[in-house]
């Protein structure tokens, strides 16, 4: 049965099963392999995506969970975000792989919270695992992109 989802500001048709789980779906079906699978039970953030503007994990949610919510996915951001900017000026990934989950998790926070102290920032942040250990440098981006201007809020890039 076909579905329609709005991922990155398209409507685009799926076909799969109610029950998959949108991370395959964005994976699997619709070639959106920025967003990582990395424990499949929803502890690691590296599947991150936004649903309606908010930091949710796709590994565990049904794609018939998703309703008309807008779906953005690290390449919604187009690459020219701010934080990803910081995330390149700041060389804060090693081996890359928990980065997509990362960004969208703070692009999130930043939407809620455009100046967060070091407390919000590590509640928002507290359920990405890096197993490269790069938190400071994710910190140091975050609070680089804080200290401008005012953030738009996402407006996913087809």
């Amino acid at each position: 049965m076909a579905t329609t989802v709005d991922v990155n500001g398209r409507p685009l048709n799926v076909n799969s099963a109610p029950d998959t789980p949108l991370l395959w779906v964005l994976r699997d079906e619709l070639g959106l392999t920025g967003t990582k699978y990395g424990c499949g039970v929803s502890q690691c953030g590296a599947c991150m995506v936004l649903v309606d503007g908010q930091a949710m994990r796709s590994c565990q949610m049904p794609v018939s969970a998703v309703g008309a919510a807008k779906i953005t996915t690290i390449e919604g951001l187009g690459g020219t975000h701010p934080l990803q900017e910081a995330w390149v000026k700041l060389d804060v990934p090693q081996c890359g792989y928990c980065q997509s989950g990362q960004i969208m998790s703070a692009v999130a926070l930043l939407a809620q919270t455009p100046k967060p102290d070091d407390a919000a920032i590590s509640a928002a942040m507290d359920g990405n695992i890096c197993r490269c250990g790069a938190y400071q440098r994710i910190r140091a981006a975050i609070k680089e992109v804080a200290a401008g201007p005012a953030l738009q809020p996402v407006a996913a890039k087809a």
